[in-house]
């Protein structure tokens, strides 16, 4: 039977693996997708070499960069982004993609208007590299990233101002602030200086209306989770997997 995973850690309530199981008892598709919870990329090698029937997997938190060294190829997207999110697993070898980029690009682009010109990334980790990418390679515009402590090439939470919502209308929170069970916090925004224009795009999924996504809506701002962006991009590994053929 073919195999298909998720590796990561820690794991608990896997999105990938209720969809695929679904998709594949729905479709009637003779295959099984895993969960390879492991503490150290180093158990990835045992992971590929103890599963022959291995097709295909889903790479998650912490590991999206540290993969990269175990792979035999990757995608000049991924290159690009610096992050593999999907392992092809195939003769030739292992293959690595990007398709949170993809499941990105195709649910905030509905919202983008003429107006949107540049956009906040709150956070720096893995999943803030497809965002940037996607935003300006696929989508035209400026990003700027915010992070908790001063580095270079980027801006504070405290030196938000009106003046930088007027500037950077969209704004994507790429951290896990908001996330269950902490629905009572949200990034530290001036947000009673949010209008109509802004567009406040949240990663998280769970809760499906995050603090964030409210106090933006409040002020009359346009807002959406990451739940279609999951699906997107799940639907994208199956394809970069060549559809279980």
């Amino acid at each position: 039977m073919n195999t298909y995973g998720l590796i990561g850690y820690p794991l608990g309530h896997s999105f990938s693996r209720k969809f695929f199981t679904e998709k594949f008892e729905k479709e009637e598709i003779n295959a099984q997708y895993l969960n390879f919870e492991i503490p150290s990329i180093e158990e990835f090698p045992n992971i590929i070499k103890n599963n022959p029937e291995l097709r295909g997997l889903n790479v998650t938190i912490p590991y999206k960069q540290q993969v990269m060294q175990y792979l035999d190829d990757i995608s000049e997207e991924a290159k690009a982004i610096g992050a593999v999110n999907v392992v092809k697993v195939g003769k030739e070898g292992l293959t690595g993609y990007n398709s949170d980029v993809i499941g990105f690009v195709n649910s905030i682009k509905p919202l983008l208007k003429p107006h949107h010109k540049k956009a906040l990334i709150l956070g720096t980790g893995g999943a803030s590299k497809a965002i940037r990418y996607g935003l300006t390679e696929k989508l035209g515009l400026e990003t700027l990233f915010v992070s908790r402590s001063a580095r270079e090439g980027m801006i504070t939470y405290e030196d938000i101002t009106s003046e930088t919502l007027q500037e950077y209308e969209v704004i994507v929170n790429c951290s896990p602030v908001g996330m269950f069970p902490h629905v009572d916090e949200c990034p530290a925004l001036p947000y009673e200086m949010m209008n109509e224009n802004n567009l406040l795009y949240d990663l998280v999924y769970n809760p499906l209306e995050t603090l964030f996504m409210k106090r933006g809506a409040a002020q009359g701002a346009t807002v959406k989770n990451g739940l279609e962006m999951l699906h997107l991009q799940a639907i994208a590994s199956w394809e970069f997997w060549g559809n279980g053929n």
